[in-house]
């Protein structure tokens, strides 16, 4: 990426490092190098590496971990979901949803997920349709939208190679690592083909979860939507 001269030497080497980040210079979860070696490396004064970094932290790109160095970090979305929904066993025990691949082809992206992902108009993408299950009952609905050139590998991976968490299974097969992920929440009546997969009745009201993911280069790399019966919707948030 050509940096701007326009702008401050620590905006300036803060580019430099997200593109490093972004091109796996320093792989997620590796200490990338002491600010003194940077301002040495960059023939800077440790001040203006110091302020390029507080930014990438601010961003979510590194994390600082006191007496140890700064890291490249790893988002985890694991547990995401259960900030929405109750997803327990008939013990009451929480549950990462098993998950059951409906549907996965090469198609060309309608217009709206073409804009989503920010490619061109009619480029081919991946469509996967999956059910989550915890004790075979199903609990969610999801509709998933890939890039085809960024994940041709995933399009021809056997299916009992894709496990219940689809983001480990991008970075170790298709080397594409989520950094970052953007959602949104509305409520709809579940449509016949949603009611019949959820085991509702039509009509019912449901919640869709929209996101869309990013990689480190903030290029947008995975558009999903979740859909579960409301009477299984909490949110709970913390104001201080």
């Amino acid at each position: 990426m050509q940096a701007d001269n326009r702008l401050p030497r620590y905006q300036r080497l803060r580019d430099e490092l997200a593109s490093k980040i972004a091109e796996r210079r320093w792989q997620p979860g590796e200490a990338i190098p002491t600010e003194q070696e940077l301002a040495q490396s960059f023939d800077l004064a440790v001040g203006t590496v110091r302020k390029a970094i507080d930014l990438l932290v601010a961003e979510g790109l590194l994390e600082r971990y006191q007496g140890r160095g700064t890291f490249v970090r790893r988002a985890s979305f694991d547990g995401s979901l259960f900030r929405f929904f109750r997803f327990q066993s008939k013990s009451g025990e929480r549950r990462i949803p098993k998950s059951q691949i409906l549907k996965r082809s090469v198609v060309e992206a309608p217009a709206a997920v073409a804009a989503t992902l920010q490619i061109a108009p009619g480029a081919n993408v991946i469509q996967m349709a999956r059910l989550r299950l915890i004790e075979d009952a199903p609990v969610l609905t999801e509709d998933i939208w890939l890039p085809l050139d960024r994940f041709a590998a995933f399009a021809d991976l056997p299916l009992d190679a894709i496990g219940d968490l689809l983001y480990p299974v991008y970075e170790a097969k298709c080397n594409q690592v989520v950094a970052s992920a953007t959602e949104t929440l509305t409520v709809e009546a579940a449509s016949v083909k949603h009611a019949k997969l959820l085991g509702i009745e039509k009509g019912t009201p449901i919640v869709v979860i929209e996101r869309l993911a990013y990689g480190y280069d903030r290029h947008p790399l995975e558009w999903r939507r979740s859909r579960g019966p409301a009477s299984q919707f909490l949110y709970q948030s913390e104001i201080r």
